[in-house]
């Protein structure tokens, strides 16, 4: 249902038109005069790119040499990358794509600007403030980014689990790549990255994501909520009227930074509540909480109805053939692996990202990687499950306290229909 237009949007509208007419001869006077103005930002495709950092500590291969894992250097379009002697190496052939990120199963590779958070609450932001946000690379826009484009090295940057924790919480976000952009683009394998990513999002989700490959159907329209609460929020910064009474409804409007705090407050409290529950090992080792997972963690403590769309592959153990050596224990790069009990294997799914070096390392095979829905993954919230029974018991006694209401208004009224008979 479109929004009412009302009496705050025309003040907006006007505002609009008024801003261009403040110091219409403004630019003139200050060339004649001599005066700099302000530098104009230029386009340079580099800003939007950087060298990653290795981390060897979580790295599969450097932990165990046997392991199958090379995933980065498969995608690594100029193989910029080796790994030896337990290290890994960035070669300055690097050409600061970001695919060696999007692909490690365990974050070995630190590119603060396509962290999965980072990444995330960027396309989040464009969403939550705009009709429509696009998430694009800087071969197929080739100029400044608006308000609500999001400019990556690569569109393959953005694993499955961004996206479906993006897809989750913001419907309007589509991705702009022109027809053939990637045919001789040398970051091979940028595109079937972003297919197979944007697949699966779209299995977990149950939402399609939108596709643009012509310029000229990029718009750049701010939500008109979100016009009217940065109207407000201005007025009230240089009158100090508190304007939100006088409009009840823009005061129900949460803006952007809030809507991302409240998702990042979700994040603190899931890692909280498993901190709780099964934030260490029997080693007294801390489990890792990868921020992929995080993300999915996150978005399925809102609609746990999902879990059952996504797969996940977790370890199970042949008791048979294991002989508790531990070796599972010490290589599992975020520590979900354990030995309880009487040395009986045990894997923490929450923390588990299925990257099967458990079996690898395994000197007897006795581990081997199942798949299952994701219904193990939620995490239950005691608080929250304790609110929900306060609430309902709230609930049954005001049905009854109504109920013997209604009970005792009719045996008045019985009475006063004898007198009155």
């Amino acid at each position: 249902m479109a929004q009412q237009h009302d009496f705050f949007d025309d003040i907006i509208d006007i505002s609009k038109g008024l801003g261009a007419l403040k110091d219409p001869f403004g630019g003139i006077t200050d060339s004649l005069m001599g005066v700099a103005t302000s530098e104009t930002p230029t386009w340079n495709p580099a800003d939007y790119k950087e060298k990653p950092r290795a981390n060897t500590i979580p790295c599969l291969a450097c932990k165990y040499e046997k392991s199958s894992c090379r995933a980065c250097q498969d995608v690594c379009p100029v193989n910029a990358i080796e790994i030896e002697d337990g290290g890994i190496d960035i070669k300055d052939s690097c050409r600061k794509c970001g695919l060696c990120a999007a692909v490690c199963p365990t974050e070995a590779f630190v590119s603060p600007r396509i962290q999965p958070k980072k990444l995330y609450e960027k396309i989040a932001g464009a969403a939550a403030a705009h009709e429509t946000a696009y998430v694009t690379c800087t071969r197929a826009l080739k100029r400044l980014p608006r308000e609500n484009e999001v400019l990556l090295a690569c569109v393959g940057d953005v694993p499955a689990e961004v996206w479906f924790s993006v897809m989750v919480d913001y419907p309007n976000v589509s991705v702009y790549l022109p027809l053939d952009i990637c045919t001789h683009c040398r970051n091979a394998g940028g595109e079937e990255i972003l297919g197979e990513a944007i697949a699966t999002a779209e299995e977990w989700s149950g939402w399609s994501m939108g596709l643009e490959v012509e310029p000229r159907d990029l718009v750049c329209h701010k939500r008109r909520e979100y016009e009217r609460k940065e109207f407000m929020d201005n007025i009230v910064r240089t009158t100090g009227l508190a304007v939100s009474k006088l409009n009840p409804a823009t005061a129900a409007v949460a803006s952007v930074s809030q809507r991302l705090k409240e998702h990042s407050n979700r994040i603190s409290d899931l890692d909280r509540m498993l901190s709780v529950a099964c934030g260490t090992n029997q080693q007294k080792r801390r489990r890792i909480l990868m921020q992929r997972r995080q993300l999915v963690l996150t978005a399925l403590q809102q609609h746990p109805e999902l879990a059952e769309n996504l797969a996940v592959r977790t370890p199970t153990c042949d008791y048979a053939l294991c002989t508790m050596c531990g070796e599972c224990v010490r290589q599992c790069p975020v520590h979900a692996c354990d030995l309880v009990g009487a040395g009986r294997f045990k894997v923490e799914a929450q923390y588990c990202i299925g990257c099967g070096l458990c079996t690898e390392v395994c000197p007897n095979h006795a581990l081997s990687l199942e798949e299952h829905d994701a219904a193990a993954l939620v995490v239950p919230d005691p608080e929250a499950e304790k609110k929900a029974a306060d609430a309902k018991r709230a609930h049954e006694e005001a049905e009854r306290t109504k109920a013997e209401a209604k009970k005792k208004l009719n045996h008045a009224l019985d009475q006063i229909e004898k007198l009155a008979g």
